[in-house]
């Protein structure tokens, strides 16, 4: 795969030194061929791709019910967990696969949320990716990661790198994954709780960078718990202008780059 150019240039800085970046996945670290991570429409190609692997996993369904029953069954826990107080809440697809499919081993049921994900909305590395995060390691910047992602979203990086986020550099305590914490971006609270571990370490806030591809999703929130913010604008298929640039009561970000080699000179 590769990102589809937009219309956007690099413009703008950070405020030096940079001690710590935490990133988006979907769209800013990992192509995405839906743009995002979630239920989102899928595309006709991939409808011949579900219909083969439902017949090799014996689910008796068609494409199409299937992901009908899948967007009901997401919604309805949404709605439950609203009920509760999260603003903005997040599932384990796992939970949800196994909700539709109830006599699946949970081992199958894994395999299958992986294998479906991969037809609906295949990845690959955002060019220049590896080098960048080689930067970060050679100025010792801490990374870490605050992005919606479920239990397979790691593993993508030993699939696809040939590393584990440790092995690229990034702090495990500096890690925040929706899935782990049943809400999603845009809610503060993500941020707040990597924020939290940033004070723990020394890290002021103003030397801390995030970089998304979503506006409202990364950015707005990130520049909220007073993070210096980078917009990914390399890829088509994932940038979120929702809100957009300027808007009243919205953030600007700092920095916007087309290519992830452009943050490098900024990360010193």
């Amino acid at each position: 795969m590769a990102p589809i150019p937009t219309s956007m240039k690099a413009r703008g800085a950070l405020e030096a030194p940079i001690q710590c970046l935490l990133c988006d996945i979907y769209g800013t670290l990992l192509i995405s061929g839906s743009g995002d991570l979630g239920v989102a429409p899928v595309e006709q190609p991939a409808m011949a791709g579900l219909r083969e692997l439902l017949a090799r996993y014996g689910f008796d369904i068609s494409p199409e019910a299937l992901l009908e029953r899948l967007r009901r069954t997401v919604a309805e826990s949404h709605a439950h967990a609203r009920k509760q107080g999260v603003d903005f809440p997040e599932v384990r697809i796992e939970e949800i696969w196994r909700a539709l499919w109830p006599l699946a081993d949970a081992g199958v049921i894994r395999r299958f949320a992986v294998e479906f994900e991969l037809v609906v909305n295949p990845v690959w590395p955002m060019p220049h990716l590896t080098e960048m995060l080689a930067a970060c390691r050679e100025r010792n910047l801490r990374l870490g990661i605050v992005s919606n992602a479920q239990f397979f979203t790691p593993v993508l990086f030993e699939w696809l790198l040939g590393a584990s986020l440790g092995e690229l550099g990034f702090d495990a305590s500096l890690i925040v994954l929706s899935y782990r914490h049943g809400v999603a971006k845009p809610s503060d609270r993500l941020f707040q709780k990597v924020l939290r571990q940033l004070r723990a370490a020394g890290i002021a806030p103003r030397r801390t960078a995030y970089i998304g591809n979503d506006m409202r999703k990364d950015i707005v929130p990130a520049a909220r718990a007073g993070f210096q913010t980078v917009l990914f604008a390399g890829d088509a298929r994932s940038l979120r202008l929702e809100g957009r640039l300027g808007s009243a009561g919205e953030a600007m970000p700092d920095l916007v780059v087309t290519d992830l080699r452009e943050l490098i000179s900024f990360l010193c």
